[in-house]
């Protein structure tokens, strides 16, 4: 208890998402079943009603994987490609701030502290569904990353919208972004 206490730090790589199972295609609207783990840990997905969007027709649909719901490729213009991830999980999973301090950190931001929250998330209303809508970018510079995300609460799951990429790309795409997410609805809703 008296020794000179000597920090360690230790860089461990990502693990890489399990490959998708035969049945990989999971279409990009309706009601959704649940996955399995990440890291060799179960993690339940939500299950039951689903969502439903309209993605750009330049977006390109990629087979989903045992935690995403869908996978899109957003085309960069000569440079990469964004991702956006489309997940759900059962409950408020930490809920609001938990989650949006989460992705700040994926593009190397600080946690924002609960009062600052408000000024972080831009409040919509699209179809009945409540949505919480971020933009978070890690510098000026065209390469920097950035993320625009939204966090959707539906039928006892929260749904999340990613999409990762750098900062030129999505400043280009986030009307797009803003559009698609007005598309989203109920699966039940006609």
């Amino acid at each position: 208890a008296c020794r000179d206490p000597k920090v360690s730090y230790y860089r461990v790589p990502k693990e890489k998402d399990p490959e998708p199972a035969a049945e990989t295609g999971i279409p990009a609207a309706g009601p959704f079943a649940g996955g399995s783990g990440m890291a060799g840990t179960p993690v339940a997905t939500a299950e039951g009603p689903g969502l439903t969007w309209v993605a750009p027709a330049h977006w390109v649909e990629k087979p989903a994987s045992a935690m995403r719901k869908a996978t899109y490729a957003v085309p960069g213009s000569g440079g990469p490609d964004g991702d956006l991830s489309i997940t759900a999980f059962p409950s408020d999973v930490g809920g609001e701030l938990a989650n949006v301090n989460r992705w700040r950190g994926q593009v190397q931001l600080p946690p924002l502290a609960e009062g600052d929250l408000a000024g972080a998330v831009t409040r919509l209303e699209v179809n009945g569904l409540h949505v919480a809508y971020v933009d978070f970018s890690a510098g000026q510079e065209a390469d920097s990353s950035r993320m625009l995300g939204a966090i959707v609460p539906f039928g006892g799951a929260t749904w999340f919208f990613k999409l990762s990429g750098t900062d030129a790309l999505l400043a280009k795409t986030k009307p797009a972004f803003e559009a698609f997410l007005k598309t989203l609805k109920p699966a039940a809703q006609p």
